[in-house]
């Protein structure tokens, strides 16, 4: 009886003493084990009190902090997607989290897939008008499930992370997946911009695409190479667009990708 009470615990404290990774367990060992989880829990309590500080806005109020081991879990629900990311960043910025999972909800009514994607897609068209890049962006969104996915291209990266921030803004979107490219930076695109901007808007019967800010011809520009985007009347006038950026010097390539309003689902 003894005997087999004394292997029981031999392989009980062998087992133990592989699991912490360590050498056969002494009471110094334990000692120390105890003393290293003592501190990981006080750092997780810390860590907690600080995420959960970081996040008293009213925006966050449903929100619920736990960390384990330096892993962090946000739960709960808010009002915007934005506020989904915006807790997550300041999640990661402690320095102590090993780790964030964000399990956070997002509240209110579900708003049908295409409802919500004719509202973003005139969002997205509209921002940035007045700063002078709306005709060189080309940004498309589409939805489904309630999730927003972003694509196409944008001239610089505040062009960028401003339509990603008035999809997230909206009620209703779930999540973004973005996947917007940023033109590369080059005088020579630049300027083979305007050329092509001014070489079809000053034709005057592609005037009238001017007129609504939100809905020009969007002039894609990539190494050189063009691509047009965009609603318009007739295939004339896509023709006439495809002609009349072909005609700008440094030009290597036209891809013609505008949609004539009579075949196209909504105009973009």
């Amino acid at each position: 009886m003894v005997i087999t009470m004394r292997l029981s615990n031999f392989i009980s404290a062998v087992v133990l003493a592989l699991m912490l990774g360590t050498q056969m367990l002494t009471p110094l060992h334990a000692s120390a084990y105890l003393a290293d989880q003592t501190v990981i829990r006080q750092q997780d309590s810390q860590t907690q009190a600080d995420i959960k500080a970081s996040l008293n806005s009213d925006r966050f109020k449903d929100i619920y902090v736990s960390v384990k081991n330096g892993v962090l879990v946000l739960s709960g629900t808010v009002d915007l997607c934005a506020y989904k990311e915006e807790a997550e960043k300041k999640a990661q910025q402690n320095r102590n989290a090993s780790a964030v999972r964000n399990e956070i909800q997002i509240a209110g009514p579900r708003v049908p897939d295409k409802e919500l994607q004719r509202k973003l897609v005139e969002k997205v068209q509209y921002d940035r008008v007045g700063y002078g890049t709306t005709p060189f962006n080309a940004i498309g969104v589409s939805v489904r499930d309630g999730v927003a996915t972003l694509g196409g291209h944008a001239y610089g990266p505040t062009d960028k992370d401003s339509a990603i921030s008035v999809v997230t803004h909206t009620r209703g979107v779930l999540d973004v997946i973005d996947e917007i490219e940023v033109d590369p930076v080059s005088p020579m695109d630049d300027h083979i911009r305007i050329q092509a901007a001014r070489s079809i808007y000053g034709y005057p019967p592609l005037n009238k695409y001017a007129i609504d800010p939100g809905k020009p011809i969007r002039i894609s520009v990539q190494n050189g190479n063009v691509t047009l985007f965009g609603v318009v009347d007739s295939q004339i006038d896509k023709d006439i667009a495809s002609v009349l950026a072909n005609g700008v010097p440094g030009i290597f390539k036209v891809t013609n990708r505008l949609e004539v309003a009579s075949e196209s689902p909504q105009r973009e």
